[in-house]
């Protein structure tokens, strides 16, 4: 039991390492090509968009 708990952290850890790897990798990327700043910048606003329009159409009695 022990070596499957100890096979799960492995695994959480390495995860991790390799989730905060590609995030320090992306902010590299969007320094270096500030284009793709731009794109995020507006994928981010359109779908705070979509979800405000598909939460207030949740919300509207029927």
């Amino acid at each position: 039991m022990s070596l499957m708990r100890f096979l799960l952290c492995l695994f959480i850890f390495v995860g991790a390492l390799a989730a905060a790897g590609a995030l320090v990798l992306s902010i590299l990327l969007m320094l270096r090509f500030p284009p793709l700043l731009l794109v995020l910048v507006l994928a981010c606003w359109i779908l705070s968009r979509l979800h405000r329009l598909i939460s207030s159409c949740r919300r509207k009695p029927t």
